[in-house]
């Protein structure tokens, strides 16, 4: 049966929730604020350096990795009906491989948004005008590389558990559990 208080209480969960929010927050802030328009010009630019890569990287790598959640919180209210071990280890591989990917798709985008940001000219933005929300982003998107590491550490632990029952399972069938 279904244990909504065992989910909520889980690590993995509470880091995947925590993500959740990081990405809502990168990709918000860019979307709301991360563009700007000039008086003398006709049309907006990215607040990063006038760099639409920058801006585009950020919320693209937000809006993935939100309904990336979506998909592994999903697995994980899902993960205790698989029975067969080796769709758990499955399972559990692919949660490591895209942990890890996300990891690194957060690095670089931290170094991304943190480098255009630094060399962007004042005269761009004379009034700061959405300044917060681009730091904020740049935040997160650091705060994002050790959720998403954690994470995968995680679910590298949950592996070597999977392992370790699937090997005790062999070794003694008559005691072991379902």
């Amino acid at each position: 049966a279904f244990d909504p208080y065992t989910l909520i209480r889980q690590p993995h969960t509470i880091l995947r929730v925590v993500s959740w929010v990081f990405s809502i927050v990168v990709f918000g802030s860019i979307v709301n604020e991360g563009y700007l328009n000039s008086p003398s010009e006709g049309e907006e630019f990215c607040i990063y350096n006038r760099n639409p890569n920058a801006c585009s990287y950020g919320v693209a790598v937000g809006v993935l990795t939100f309904l990336t959640c979506l998909l592994y919180l999903a697995l994980d209210v899902y993960f205790p009906q698989i029975s067969s071990v080796k769709d758990r280890k499955k399972a559990v591989l692919s949660d490591i491989g895209v942990s890890a990917f996300w990891a690194f798709l957060w690095f670089v985008g931290f170094c991304f948004l943190a480098n255009q940001w630094q060399v962007s000219k004042p005269k761009d933005n004379p009034l700061n005008e959405g300044t917060d929300a681009a730091r904020a982003a740049i935040a997160f998107s650091f705060f994002s590389i050790f959720t998403w590491s954690l994470t995968a550490a995680l679910a590298v632990r949950r592996f070597n558990d999977l392992t370790f029952q699937e090997e005790y399972s062999t070794l003694f069938p008559a005691s072991a559990q379902p």
